[in-house]
């Protein structure tokens, strides 16, 4: 597994670094460490001056010092570092050198405000041509906080390809002793629409439990495939708005990972993307990973 780990010099970039030094990985794994110096900092001024080879010397600095945390975990570690913007940079050096996934802090420099942190980690979710994993800091308050490094990892499915390949990717690594894995699908509510024959109730309750009855066949699906990985996870269906019941579900498990797949099975149109993969890795209070098949 190819890891391309995301950093700055900021307290979330260097949280982020230590959580994925802290996890267990796939024999022969390998990460590139890569800063990116970012040209919006310098005015849109690209040059060969002072300035550029001043953040380029920082950026060197900074991915040596960090790489060093990593190679202690044991992966096989390199160090990168481009000129660009953020966003796209990663995005094309993931796709440069074949990265499996992409892991970030879910704040940098700019701040810790949702807009700032949608500007850089949103868009690498949204264009990645790799799985991507949001990292933030430590539970919060009434999770889990003891000193086992056990994992709590939700699954949220809706049965189209894209997650049953996140439910592969759990059950494809090696998880710490004690891991707890939870498997969760959400029945959107049927709506009437404006036309007469959709607003019909038997038409809407037919609706409804046929999205139930696809939620349940989801999780079984999922199931399966963590049971035969010797994962034993818990499983509950809902009914209600998918971003809304993932993120509360999420918070209320105490979850420290969520785990859902890039598209639904509304397609592959990017819109539908945003609206519940996105979503949940940007407002999620806990670690998130968005996979690609």
């Amino acid at each position: 597994m190819k890891l391309l780990l995301a950093v700055d010099s900021s307290p979330a970039s260097k949280e982020a670094l230590r959580h994925v030094a802290a996890r267990v990985w796939p024999a022969g794994s390998a990460a590139c460490v890569l800063s990116v110096v970012d040209i919006g900092r310098m005015g849109g001024l690209i040059d060969t001056g002072p300035l550029l080879n001043a953040m380029t010397e920082a950026a060197e600095l900074l991915v040596k010092s960090e790489s060093e945390v990593i190679a202690h975990s044991g992966l096989e570690t390199t160090t990168a570092v481009t000129v660009g913007h953020p966003s796209s940079s990663i995005v094309e050096y993931a796709k440069q050198w074949g990265a499996d996934s992409i892991y970030l802090g879910s704040h940098g420099h700019r701040g810790l405000t949702r807009f700032l942190l949608g500007s850089v980690s949103k868009s690498v979710v949204h264009s990645a041509p790799c799985s991507v994993g949001i990292i933030r800091a430590a539970a919060p308050s009434g999770a889990n906080t003891t000193s086992t490094p056990s994992l709590r990892v939700l699954l949220a499915t809706d049965g189209s390809e894209f997650s049953v390949s996140a439910a592969r990717s759990i059950a494809s690594r090696p998880w710490p002793p004690g891991s707890q894995f939870r498997i969760i699908s959400v029945a959107e509510v049927a709506e009437s629409g404006v036309e007469p024959w959709y607003t019909d109730s038997v038409v809407l309750e037919e609706l409804q439990r046929l999205n139930q009855r696809h939620c349940q066949e989801a999780i079984d699906a999922a199931d399966t495939i963590l049971g035969e990985a010797g994962l034993a996870p818990a499983e509950e269906a809902f009914i209600g708005l998918p971003k809304a019941s993932i993120l509360d579900d999420a918070e209320r498990w105490h979850a420290d990972l969520i785990v859902v797949g890039s598209h639904g099975r509304r397609g592959l149109d990017r819109i539908l993307l945003g609206s519940v993969s996105e979503s949940v890795a940007v407002h999620a209070t806990c670690s998130v990973e968005v996979i690609r098949a």
